[in-house]
């Protein structure tokens, strides 16, 4: 059974970071396809950041520059490092994670998600 837990979330002011972590259990993160999405109040969820087992990355435009995507493979956690946040980062933030290793729109596993709210 794949789980994934997201940490990390919280309020900041805008021009702050934060960073988010997806511990794993029952997939491995360092051979998986592994992502973050936010959804945001009366929005679709989107992807903002993607890295694939050989370790291609992508990211949102709107997220370029400011977040970082990275691995701890001896912890098998993900990470998500945000910098220079704004206001319209904020939302419910969700790891996931998949199977096919080289898919950079990870959507087989989910985790429950963790809330970032940026004030202005």
């Amino acid at each position: 059974q794949v789980q994934l837990v997201e940490s990390g979330g919280g309020l900041v002011q805008a021009g702050g970071s934060l960073k988010l972590s997806c511990t794993a259990s029952g997939i491995i993160v360092s051979i998986s396809a592994m992502g973050w999405y936010r959804q945001a109040p009366g929005k679709q969820r989107e992807l903002v950041a993607a890295v694939t087992s050989g370790g291609v990355t992508k990211y949102a435009d709107s997220v370029k520059g400011r977040f970082t995507i990275s691995r701890d493979n001896a912890k098998n956690t993900l990470y998500l490092q945000m910098s220079s946040l704004k206001p319209e980062d904020t939302a419910v933030y969700y790891c996931a994670g998949d199977k096919r290793r080289s898919t950079l729109w990870p959507n087989d596993y989910w985790g429950q998600g963790t809330q970032v709210t940026v004030s202005a």
